[in-house]
């Protein structure tokens, strides 16, 4: 055997070793295909999170090369420490809340978005170290759960809509309208949108990424995409948007909503990403659970809090990571070689910012439309339960705040389950957080 070939095999031992790859019926070929995988699925993440955290008037490169050094160093603490195939990174729902909701529709700065994003993250991390994530499922009906997808997912889908100008602001009938699906950035969308289903009817790995480039290719001859004088160059300073963040107008009784949001997002999230992309990597154990779950917990939390610092909210265990699962990742190994990807990326950030609003909005309205799928688990049968999201979905759309929705909806149920004779299923720590939820409508939403 060369030294060549020995220098491989210590190394491929330690990663056996290491990975526990033999123990879970995988191997290093298999992990890094998997990883390669993982990185399709979610790099259109790159271009999406960039985009709307600029619509609420960060900079937009910073924030490109941020996203990518908070998916870089959430994705390698998780494959490290957690030894699971999941990628860590920021969802949209944050950056929506963070970049639309509260920069352009409540007139709240961004800086003090990521001070939410952050006390959020520490106080999820807190009751992590606690374990003290029983107390906060209990604490929060399903049914708020379930509105909460299907009401971020409404928003996004409509965000994705209006990117494309596909929906529009009607002034006259105060109501939304069909834009003109003639106009090139409509256009755009709709080649994306096609390929997108296309590619994903078909289960092509990184479906939704290689609609945003045919969509930004085909802007090109439209007159919607303009290419950069260079595709590779030196990443952008991340100064104008890391450590800019306002804990001191986080705390504030306005914050409160969007504090929830991203707490119950996070929390949630995490959850349901370690339990659907555990069992797609078979990892449960005979009673559904994943072992040490709390691993994944601690690493999400860590990230979460640490990512508004660096000027990205919300990180997040992603579900995209169910993409590596089913190509066979099951350890913390195809999570190095997806993070290795994405520091890759670093390079190409002028690439990345080339690409329009126009394009990137199949994947909002795709992964909006995904989202907003858990709706069909609510109990629309028992009126107490279908009312509460409901109104929160409505709220939502009506008010273009999903932090009014999120708190209309937590008033409605309280209120509803009360009124019914059902108090029994309202937890008292609810009927607390109804209180200042209530102080916000009473002094914060006003008709305009």
């Amino acid at each position: 055997m060369s030294s060549t070939d020995a220098t491989a095999a210590r190394q491929t031992g330690w990663l056996e070793r290491r990975f526990a790859l033999a123990a879970r019926g995988t191997s290093v070929r298999t992990e890094t295909i998997a990883g390669i995988t993982s990185f399709l699925a979610a790099a259109y993440l790159l271009v999406v999170i960039p985009s709307l955290l600029a619509t609420g008037g960060m900079d937009r490169g910073a924030a490109t090369t941020s996203t990518i050094v908070v998916f870089v160093l959430g994705t390698v603490l998780m494959g490290l420490y957690a030894n699971l195939p999941f990628l860590v990174g920021p969802g949209i729902g944050g950056s929506v809340i963070v970049g639309v909701t509260l920069a352009t529709t409540e007139h709240v700065g961004w800086q003090t978005g990521l001070g939410i994003a952050c006390v959020s993250g520490l106080a999820f991390l807190v009751l992590t170290l606690l374990g003290a994530r029983s107390v906060v499922v209990r604490l929060i009906p399903v049914q708020i759960k379930l509105g909460l997808g299907a009401s971020i997912g409404l928003f996004v889908t409509m965000l994705g809509l209006r990117n494309a100008g596909m929906v529009v602001a009607n002034a006259k009938a105060n109501a939304l309208a069909l834009g003109d699906f003639s106009r090139p950035g409509a256009l755009v969308t709709l080649i994306g949108l096609a390929v997108a289903v296309v590619l994903q009817a078909r289960k092509v790995p990184g479906a939704i990424l290689i609609a945003i480039l045919v969509a930004a290719a085909a802007g090109v001859p439209l007159g919607v995409t303009h290419l950069p004088a260079s595709f590779v160059a030196l990443p952008h300073s991340i100064a104008p948007v890391a450590f800019k963040l306002d804990i001191g107008g986080a705390l504030s009784i306005a914050a409160a909503p969007y504090l929830f949001a991203f707490f119950a997002a996070e929390f949630f999230s995490t959850l349901g990403t370690a339990l659907a992309v555990g069992a797609k990597a078979n990892l449960l154990d005979e009673q559904g659970n994943l072992p040490n779950i709390n691993r994944p917990f601690l690493v999400d939390s860590i990230a979460a809090t640490i990512g508004p610092v660096l000027g990205i909210p919300a990180l997040t265990a992603l579900v995209e990571s169910a993409a590596g699962a089913e190509a066979g990742g099951r350890s913390g190994l195809s999570s190095l070689a997806a993070a290795a990807l994405f520091a890759l990326m670093l390079l190409f950030v002028p690439l990345a910012l080339a690409i329009p609003k126009e394009a990137t909005a199949p994947a909002l309205i795709l992964i909006g439309l995904s989202m907003f799928a858990t709706i069909r688990h609510t109990h629309f049968d028992d009126f107490t339960d279908a009312l509460p999201v409901m109104a929160m979905v409505l709220l939502t759309l009506m008010s273009n705040s999903f932090g009014t929705g999120i708190a209309g909806g937590l008033l409605c149920y309280v209120l509803v389950k009360l009124l019914a004779g059902r108090r029994r299923e309202v937890p008292w720590g609810l009927v607390v957080l109804a209180v200042p939820l209530g102080y916000y409508f009473w002094t914060v939403v006003k008709p305009h």
